[in-house]
């Protein structure tokens, strides 16, 4: 009998030991929650806007002309490097040529009649002296002097201009430089009748570029001049340069609604990798801190799982929180297997580490950064479905 009693005060505990199990086993996770932690370590962070820009010589001088005709002779291409006063090209001189001597005959056929006028005024002034002629002749004699200088100085002033449009037949560079396009081919007809015509294009400096970016408003109340710069190309992808913003530009563009404005940034091309037209993406440096306690941003956005009663309140709480502390976060700890909540000062971020500013988290702290069996729990209803 009393074996019988403790066989059956044995499965009695037998029971209650498994019932205990199994309710802990399935009841765990409505308390309890596996997380994914991370520790807090120091390290150096720097805050940036980016922006999408073009690279540019600093500066490009357009070569036209000022005299219509053909083109004789080119003498440079593409990429050629040109010192200045390096004759470009030369367009036909003929018509020119011909003009230019059509008005120095004209030039010496007044100045013929100028020597005339001068000497008859000289004869007037002898015989009116003698009183031989009368004052109005003399005045007659005088004017046709003065008229006849004045055309002789018309001629003269035109004969210079064609001698100065038939120089410019002969072009040359204006700088030392780079030829980085040419509009025109030996036999091509340019006219300047109303406007220069662009012919080459120059640049003066390769190994000072810039960066021509465009920046949003939002972001522009926060560059200042002088402020660095980094950048990538889609040339050199694993290559980083560096620049410094030059200047802001005040004159903004508009597209789609979006405003934006022109942020030129200088940029170093000593060893000619950079290449005009290039894309840059660009990265301007607003603040930099050294040697501070840098927290995950998966950390700010973990919110642990709750109660359907209490989600409604809790996330009401929530926004509440995040739309009337500005500058603080919320964040979350492991305490006793539970998430625990704690409010910090945030500082900078890159995007993926924000600056601790709050003495509540310390180097060395441990954070939760995700949910290890939300992604376990959404697979088991996967494969049960």
């Amino acid at each position: 009998m009393n074996r019988f009693k403790y066989i059956t005060i044995l499965v009695l505990i037998i029971i209650t030991a498994g019932g205990f199990w199994g309710y802990k086993t399935w009841h765990t996770s409505d308390d309890v929650q596996r997380y994914r932690t991370q520790i807090l370590a120091q390290g150096d962070i720097q805050q940036s806007v980016t922006a999408t820009g073009t690279l540019n010589p600093v500066r490009v001088v357009s070569v036209g002309t000022q005299v219509s005709g053909i083109v004789k002779k080119l003498y440079v291409d593409f990429n050629d490097e040109v010192t200045q006063g390096q004759i470009l090209l030369e367009i036909d001189p003929d018509l020119l040529q011909a003009k230019l001597q059509q008005s120095q005959a004209s030039l010496n056929s007044a100045k013929a009649k100028l020597n005339l006028a001068q000497n008859t005024t000289l004869r007037m002034h002898d015989l009116f002296k003698q009183g031989y002629l009368s004052r109005q002749e003399l005045d007659t004699a005088e004017a046709d002097l003065a008229t006849n200088n004045a055309q002789y100085q018309q001629i003269s002033a035109q004969v210079q201009s064609d001698k100065v449009n038939l120089d410019n037949t002969i072009i040359r560079s204006p700088v030392s430089g780079v030829v980085l396009n040419r509009d025109i081919d030996e036999g091509q007809t340019v006219a300047a009748s109303f406007q220069t015509p662009t012919l080459i294009k120059i640049a003066q400096d390769l190994s000072k570029m810039q960066i021509n970016a465009s920046f949003s408003e939002a972001d522009l109340g926060k560059l200042k001049v002088g402020q660095q710069a980094t950048f990538r190309v889609d040339a050199f992808p694993e290559a980083q340069y560096t620049g410094v913003v030059r200047q802001i530009r005040l004159n903004p563009t508009t597209q789609q609604n979006v405003v934006t404005y022109d942020v030129v940034v200088d940029v170093d091309n000593k060893e000619l990798n950079l290449l005009p037209g290039m894309t840059a993406y660009v990265d301007i440096i607003l603040e930099q801190r050294n040697k501070v306690l840098l927290l995950p941003n998966a950390a700010l956005r973990f919110k642990p799982q709750v109660s359907k009663d209490k989600k409604s309140s809790s996330d009401t709480a929530a926004a509440k929180s995040n739309t009337t502390n500005r500058g603080l976060a919320k964040v979350y700890v492991l305490e006793n297997g539970q998430a625990k909540e704690l409010h910090i000062k945030t500082g900078i971020s890159n995007g993926k580490f924000t600056e601790v500013l709050s003495d509540e988290l310390k180097k060395g702290s441990t954070v939760i950064i995700g949910d290890s069996q939300a992604t376990n729990t959404k697979a088991t209803k996967m494969r049960g479905f």
